[in-house]
């Protein structure tokens, strides 16, 4: 056989083997082009069963109210959560705060998958608002809108949660070698008895979703938020007979009026910085000359750096005084640190924004802060992962007396976007490792 004859027939093995294997990839890519089609259709329809539950869900938890400081409150909605997870058939511990402050237990929930990636979903079970005042935001629906004490901050995010396992549960995912969920009782408050269990939870995990709530204008994945900090005024006067002998006095509410508007400037002192004095307290009775007075300051920032600047002017401005022979003292408190964008969380917000394409629902990222602190901050103090915020629902109002809503029309594509994003998570990261 001649040398060129013997080179035809190895070549045209060769083409015809490298058909089959090609065809064999094609037909792979294929194969697991449909199965991941098949999984967003199932998950699509669990979506679609579980918006009505997620209802019925807010308008259980938004009936129970739980201030921070309402250790019965957040007992009763401690309670209502675990009886949610039993009927799920999935076990939970109750786990005590840490710190000197009393604070309401957390619930922990902890499952085993078969893959390797580790995730941890956190929000938060207290509220701003105090005993009674359920009664100016009774759940209600209107115009797409449903209405409630503490439905967008955070039953909203709880309510994700809970039926995002419903449904992984129900789709037999378990691509991720460990779930973590983690409900806290303090987060209003600076999460004093939580804090060093989220940075544990951040340290442990390849990925921390923290469902806050998202936007009306837009629905978004949040990687980016204000860091906290607070300022207590504290004015000494002297008490007088306010008919008799009001002269003899020294007036602390006066002094701290004048205080506080003369440091109402330090409000965008520099970029992201809020400065806005929220709580006053002065006097004992209504015929005494207030000896003492106090005020308290809620302060935001975009970076932890800038409160020296805020620190340093308030101090500089309360030097200042009103009323003679009064003393003026201001402690300022750095709280919660700021969550700034990293790689990996990008990383994690463009797979889900690619997820809700799928579903053709628009989802941006917003890498800005914008006043509000959360959690996710905690969680990324020793994070190895990412860490990502705003996994509740689309919704406004939150810390209102009367207006607090979320959009009806996001249940179902959050929990579209969560549930997929799990499994797409987990099984990328196992590809990888």
């Amino acid at each position: 056989m001649k040398a060129s004859h013997r080179l035809s027939i190895f070549l045209s093995l060769f083409l015809g083997l490298s058909l089959v294997l090609g065809n064999v990839s094609i037909s792979q890519r294929v194969l697991a082009a449909d199965v991941k089609q098949i999984q967003a259709s199932q998950m699509i329809a669990l979506a679609d069963q579980e918006a009505p539950e997620l209802l019925k869900t807010l308008e259980e938890l938004v009936a129970i109210e739980s201030g921070s400081s309402d250790l019965e409150g957040l007992a009763k909605i401690q309670a209502a959560i675990g009886k949610k997870l039993d009927q799920l058939g999935i076990p939970y511990e109750v786990i005590e705060g840490s710190g000197n402050t009393k604070t309401g237990a957390m619930i922990m929930v902890k499952l085993k998958g078969n893959g390797v990636a580790k995730i941890a979903m956190i929000a938060h079970m207290d509220t701003v608002y105090q005993k009674g005042d359920s009664q100016k935001q009774p759940f209600k629906i209107v115009d797409g809108k449903a209405y409630g004490l503490g439905i967008q901050d955070d039953r909203a995010g709880i309510a994700v949660i809970l039926h995002t396992l419903k449904m992984i549960k129900a789709a037999g995912i378990n691509s991720f070698g460990e779930f973590t969920i983690l409900i806290n009782a303090d987060e209003e408050i600076g999460s004093p008895g939580s804090k060093e269990a989220i940075m544990a939870l951040g340290e442990a995990n390849d990925l921390v979703i923290s469902c806050e709530t998202s936007g009306t204008k837009a629905d978004y994945v949040r990687l980016a938020t204000s860091s906290i900090a607070r300022a207590e005024l504290t004015v000494q006067g002297k008490a007088a007979h306010s008919g008799a002998n009001p002269d003899f006095g020294r007036n602390a509410l006066y002094e701290m009026a004048h205080q506080v508007l003369q440091t109402r400037d330090l409000n965008n002192i520099a970029p992201g910085v809020k400065f806005n004095w929220t709580l006053a307290q002065a006097g004992t009775v209504r015929n005494m000359i207030p000896p003492v007075a106090k005020a308290s300051a809620d302060i935001r920032a975009n970076k932890m750096s800038d409160f020296d600047l805020v620190e340093e002017k308030l101090k500089e401005k309360i030097k200042n005084h009103l009323i003679p022979d009064t003393t003026v003292t201001v402690d300022f408190v750095r709280g919660r640190p700021p969550l700034v964008p990293t790689d990996k969380s990008l990383a994690v917000a463009k797979l889900a924004q690619s997820i809700a394409k799928e579903i053709q629902w628009p989802l941006e990222v917003l890498d800005k802060p914008t006043g509000g602190g959360t959690d996710a901050a905690y969680a990324q103090v020793r994070s190895r992962g990412a860490v990502i915020e705003s996994f509740g629902l689309q919704g406004f109002g939150g810390h209102t007396d009367n207006a607090e809503y979320i959009l009806i029309d996001s249940i179902k594509p959050r929990l579209f976007i969560t549930s997929m994003l799990i499994d797409q998570f987990s099984k990328q990261y196992s590809a990888v490792k």
